[in-house]
């Protein structure tokens, strides 16, 4: 610290030092400040935070609309799943099966909150994802990617297992939603 003499006042002004011994202060402060301004949008954009397990899916042929069911964790802050996306169909979408007055529809759904330590179950006859226009034949035994969208951990690839058409719900023991008569389709969006 050096002191120096303001000759308007004579008062006495102290002058601060922001070097060090080595010169390299200023760049070591800027280089700080600028990892301290990273580090919470680094912490915002932890996908290790959502565990995504227990993915599947049924044997399709190639041109038939295909399903994905898995199960997402939530183990940081709130999210929220806000888009899928496979290479093995031409759209993906969230969807939820509802019974309207005594008849099964599902609808597409903008999105779905994931709370920490509440798991979300997309399984048959609930949450689950549509593949539209599969674009290969889903092959018992083989499994395909899937890219799910959180609004706060980015992107999550998982792969689905393929099983054998008509699969069981895993550790359920009983089918989903088998045979589709009586299923419509809801409008995208509408609730």
């Amino acid at each position: 610290m050096a002191t120096t003499i303001d000759a308007a006042d004579a008062a006495p002004t102290r002058t601060f030092r922001t070097t060090t011994s080595n010169g390299k202060g200023p760049v070591m402060r800027s280089l700080l400040i600028a990892l301290l301004t990273l580090l919470p949008a680094v912490v915002l954009a932890d996908p290790m935070a959502i565990q995504v397990d227990h993915v599947w899916s049924r044997a399709m042929p190639a041109g038939a609309t295909g399903v994905v069911y898995l199960t997402v964790t939530d183990h940081g802050a709130p999210d929220t799943l806000t888009g899928v996306a496979s290479p093995v169909a031409a759209s993906a979408e969230l969807h939820e099966t509802i019974n309207d007055h005594g008849v099964m529809k599902m609808r597409a759904v903008e999105s779905l909150p994931v709370a920490p330590g509440k798991p979300i179950r997309l399984s048959p006859g609930g949450y689950h994802i549509m593949l539209m226009n599969l674009k290969q034949a889903l092959v018992a035994g083989k499994s395909f990617p899937v890219t799910l969208t959180f609004a706060k951990a980015g992107t999550v690839t998982v792969t689905a297992a393929i099983r054998a058409a008509g699969a069981a719900t895993q550790g359920t023991g009983h089918g989903g939603m088998g045979n589709m008569n009586g299923m419509s389709m809801g409008g995208s969006g509408s609730k």
